[in-house]
């Protein structure tokens, strides 16, 4: 469904094919009729449902603007906006719902919105079973009054034919469903044209390169970890180029996160990595550049105040452990982790994957372990975890190569995690105080697409009781609990096929269309969770003086101005060369006849000349 604003004049052809089945209902029996007009968005909380009908005595005697009676639904005056010959063409009559405000009454403001999903029917008066129509959703704003449907019937088709839908008397009936949801966010349906992050959240984004919206994500999720910013903001870098080094191009980064108007330019960052713009507009593994910038910070902090830092927050430890079953003998050895990669496919939650991450393999048969000293024996092979991290970064493989297509595919298998965890039960020893070992959810980085394609967003709570927001690259917009959670479990399997109890016989094209777009969201599920140590919540974000800034980042918000408009000019030039590398990609897969699985560019730091001179990220 195309939905027109009377402004906008958007000439788009609304009709439903011919030869549908009649409706078994008349247009005026609303409870039976209504799911077969207005498709019911469960998600969304009902403020009120009215229904009106306006019917028109004599068709011809409208004017070229014809307004239907005003009627009252959710303490907001509407009416129907009517083009009978059509509005910027004539080929077909232009319907509208609009907003009646008098803007000169006192208290009238011009920030009000209503957020508004309606049917406009057309009937013949002489059997009301007999109707068209077309629904669609809008936010009603002083900006947009009206909205509708400018090819809403062909002109000619109403008067004549068979089942015409204006009589012989020139009469006809147009009736409104409307049903006025709850806005939570403030953003429901908001077009986001002019739309200020800073000035709506009090957050900004930060600008995608080309195809660097999976690093966006994972920026913010560490900057909102204010115990790792500080870390960040320590580290010496008054002497050092921005375009050289890591450190100062993310301490740079952050201090514009914190202070800028606009959204932030990452080019000094990816600089500082050591990749051209070419390398911007491809994709990388987000748990790969996690690891590389953490191992890139962590020599840089050494022999500093925050030497250590990165270890201390993110480095929990598990021990890995064979251990026999008939004879005394059992070996094992401790190994440091930054994050943890759990399954999804064939766990229903995150309590199974961690379950599944330390179930205990029994080594038998052909599989027997060679025991220093006893020979081959049967044995237990497992792991288990000693200690877990201030912050626990998560991995959920959605990503796995597929040995029989021989391609790498993406996981939708519907994942539950919950908004607290405690992990004592996966520790090889019990603590003292099982609250010592409970996680707090902070965020969620998610994926939309599939292994070909897609946009990489986080869902991130900055502050310990706050709210949830979208960082969607350079837009940040408040979010639900609901688009935090449900809308990331990923696809289910045990969905009912008739979920809307609409019938498909009665289906118009955009509930068709609309089934398209849920059947899309299946595909948008969280990819990596990051959880807080729940008794350390005050010490993780714990907020930043000014004073612990350093001073010479002050002019990095001047340098990240200019640096916004030197993007759009590269992400002009960048294009072009992105297509022909990836038409030189295709050619190669083509070519790749190996039955393992594909060698994926990998980064890795790049040893320098000099140990003085900062480690960079390198794509190979």
């Amino acid at each position: 469904m195309t939905e027109t604003n009377v402004s906008n004049n958007k000439n788009e052809t609304n009709n439903a094919p011919h030869g549908k089945p009649k409706s078994p209902y008349s247009i005026f029996d609303h409870e039976k009729v209504l799911p077969l007009v207005l498709p019911v968005y469960k998600e969304l909380e009902e403020i009120d449902f009215q229904v009106h009908h306006w019917k028109i005595d004599d068709w011809t005697a409208l004017d070229n603007r014809s307004h239907g009676p005003i009627f009252e639904t959710a303490g907001f005056q509407w009416r129907v906006l009517l083009f009978p010959k059509g509005n910027g063409q004539h080929e077909t009559v232009s319907i509208y719902l609009e907003v009646v405000m008098d803007t000169k009454a006192e208290g009238y403001s011009k920030n009000w919105a209503v957020c508004g999903q309606f049917a406009v029917v057309i009937s013949n008066p002489d059997n009301p079973k007999h109707f068209f129509t077309n629904h669609a959703h809008h936010r009603f704003c002083e900006e947009e009054i009206d909205w509708g449907f400018t090819r809403f019937h062909d002109i000619k088709t109403l008067t004549s034919g068979k089942e015409p839908f204006i009589n012989n008397q020139h009469q006809t009936v147009i009736s409104i469903f409307l049903r006025v949801v709850k806005d939570e966010t403030g953003v429901l349906w908001h077009n986001l044209i002019n739309y200020d992050s800073r000035k709506e959240t009090g957050y900004i984004g930060i600008r995608n390169q080309g195809a660097t919206c999976y690093m966006n994500s994972l920026i913010q999720s560490l900057y909102f970890t204010n115990i790792f910013r500080k870390a960040v903001y320590k580290i010496p870098t008054e002497k050092e180029d921005p375009t050289n080094s890591v450190a100062l191009a993310l301490q740079r980064c952050f201090y514009n996160l914190q202070f800028s108007g606009d959204a932030v330019s990452t080019t000094e960052l990816t600089k500082s990595f050591g990749w051209d713009s070419l390398d911007s507009f491809m994709q990388h593994d987000v748990q790969e550049f996690s690891r590389v910038l953490q191992d890139n910070l962590e020599l840089k902090m050494k022999g500093t105040p925050v030497d250590g830092a990165v270890t201390n927050i993110f480095m929990g430890k598990m021990t890995s452990y064979i251990k026999c079953i008939n004879v005394d003998y059992e070996s094992s050895r401790v190994e440091d982790f930054y994050d943890i990669q759990l399954n999804v496919k064939g766990c229903k939650n995150l309590r199974e994957s961690f379950k599944r991450y330390v179930d205990v393999e029994v080594m038998d048969g052909e599989n027997k372990y060679m025991a220093e000293g006893y020979g081959l024996q049967d044995a237990h092979k497992g792991v288990s975890f000693e200690s877990f991290p201030l912050v626990l970064h998560l991995q959920l493989k959605r990503f796995e190569y597929d040995m029989q297509r021989d391609t790498m595919i993406k996981i939708n298998d519907h994942h539950v995690f919950p908004d607290q965890i405690n992990l004592d039960e996966f520790c090889s020893t019990p603590s003292l105080n099982k609250e010592d070992r409970n996680y707090v959810l902070h965020g969620v980085l998610v994926h939309s697409g599939d292994i070909d394609g897609g946009h990489y967003f986080a869902l991130l709570k900055p502050e310990k009781n706050g709210k949830w927001y979208r960082f969607d690259d350079d837009r940040v917009t408040l979010v639900t609990l609901r688009e935090v959670f449900e809308d990331n479990y990923g696809d289910d399997p045990l969905r009912p096929a008739n979920e809307n109890d609409d019938d498909p016989k009665f289906l118009t094209d955009d509930q068709i269309r609309c089934t398209s777009l849920k059947a899309l969201k299946r595909f948008t599920n969280a990819y990596m969770l990051v959880y807080f140590q729940e008794s350390k919540l005050d010490e993780i974000l714990a907020p930043i003086p000014n004073e612990e800034i350093p001073k010479h980042l002050n002019r990095s918000l001047k340098d990240n101005a200019k640096a916004l408009k030197d993007d759009v000019l590269n992400n002009l030039i960048c294009s072009q060369q992105t297509q022909q590398q990836q038409q030189q990609n295709q050619q190669q897969l083509q070519q790749q006849k190996s039955g393992s699985p594909p060698k994926q560019a990998q980064i890795r730091l790049k040893k320098s000349e000099k140990p003085t001179n900062d480690k960079k990220c390198h794509i190979m």
